[in-house]
């Protein structure tokens, strides 16, 4: 199991400076709305990850007036712990293990966190560029070559898409290459998608609701999803040729988040919707947990407004079971309810205290 045994935080939002050490189980902070607890929770996240789950506009997450944030943990793990540390300002992104900076490749993976936050309703309502990347990122948790492969073809659409704006001459090579590299993408998404599909099934659903997930299309094997992309692509050649841009391939390809066989996005209720976003942080704990043997962190983020307490504790002492969970809370009476399951803090004006 890997946890955070201290966080370090600095500039980021309101948050002038916190420091706290933490518990392997269940961590709870409590304060009123606007103090900071989102933010513990995003500092967490931006170790991890390199990056906010609130917004894609890092910039904007540096406290008003400073120059830069620093986000840094202690990963507690019994093979190889690390200090790890993630300095951003405009423009730049630094990233350390135990004080010495590397590059995104060899910082990922050190730390895992699965998220559940209203900021990520965009995965449910917003556009199926929101919902590849909330497939993409979590595939490539469960697994590293994942990562790799979708750098890889990024680098490839990126030629393809020159070389159709040019007409150069080796166009049919990059769509060889594109081919090659779409269909493997396809394959490995779609085989995540039935993963987290089938986790979902046998998991937490708080109204008995069916939840599926599904990447459209979901090729049998690779060469069966070289023959589709490359058939596709051969309709599209003209159209491809006057946009100067590739038309067909994963990065414009559909996911379906199914709610009772109706997309979600359609038409779930607000309710609905956070329901299916915490069942899909859930489902991706245990996948993760199942295919790999590590335990991500959990980071829920105001639990209690979605669910009843009962049902919420409840879902608390699961999650903490597996590995280490910070939950944010506005409720101090059921925060302390959890008091027999971990640790409490109170948060207020961006400090944060052991309750």
């Amino acid at each position: 199991m890997v946890w955070v045994q201290r966080l370090r935080v600095r500039d980021l939002r309101n948050i002038r400076e916190a420091s706290l050490e933490l518990g392997p189980g269940l961590n709870v902070f409590v304060g009123k709305n606007g103090q900071g607890k989102t933010s513990l929770l995003e500092a967490v996240g931006l170790v991890a990850r390199g990056r906010s789950f609130r917004t894609e506009d890092a910039a904007s997450i540096i406290r008003r007036g400073a120059p830069s944030l620093l986000a840094a943990a202690d990963a507690a793990h019994e093979d190889r712990p690390a200090a790890l540390e993630v300095e951003l300002e405009p423009g730049r992104r630094a990233f350390r293990v135990n004080g010495r900076e590397v590059r995104p490749g060899e910082y990922h993976g050190r730390l895992d966190v699965v998220v559940y936050s209203s900021a990520r309703l965009r995965v449910v309502h917003g556009t199926m560029r929101d919902r590849r990347q909330f497939l993409d990122r979590q595939a490539a948790a469960l697994w590293p070559t994942y990562r790799a492969e979708l750098r890889q073809f990024e680098r490839v659409l990126n030629q393809r898409n020159a070389a159709l704006a040019r007409r150069a001459r080796d166009e049919d090579a990059w769509t060889e290459r594109f081919v090659e590299s779409g269909a493997r993408l396809r394959y490995r998404r779609g085989a995540y998608a039935a993963r987290l599909s089938a986790a979902l099934a046998a998991g937490f659903r708080p109204a008995q609701e069916r939840y599926e997930v599904r990447a459209c299309p979901a090729p049998a094997d690779e060469t069966a999803g070289r023959k589709a992309l490359a058939d596709e692509l051969r309709l599209l050649a003209q159209r491809e040729r006057a946009a100067g841009r590739s038309l067909a391939g994963p990065h414009r390809d559909a996911v379906e988040l199914l709610l009772d066989g109706r997309d979600a996005g359609c038409g779930a209720s607000s309710g609905q919707a956070r329901s299916l976003l915490l069942a899909l942080a859930v489902a991706s704990l245990k996948l993760l947990s199942e295919e790999t043997g590590r335990a991500a962190v959990a980071l829920l983020d105001d639990l209690d407004s979605e669910l009843d307490e009962e049902r919420a504790g409840t879902l608390c002492a699961e999650v903490s079971r597996r590995g280490q969970a910070w939950v944010t809370t506005a409720h101090p009476g059921w925060a302390e309810s959890l008091r027999p399951l971990g640790r409490i803090y109170e948060v207020s004006g961006g400090a944060v205290r052991c309750a």
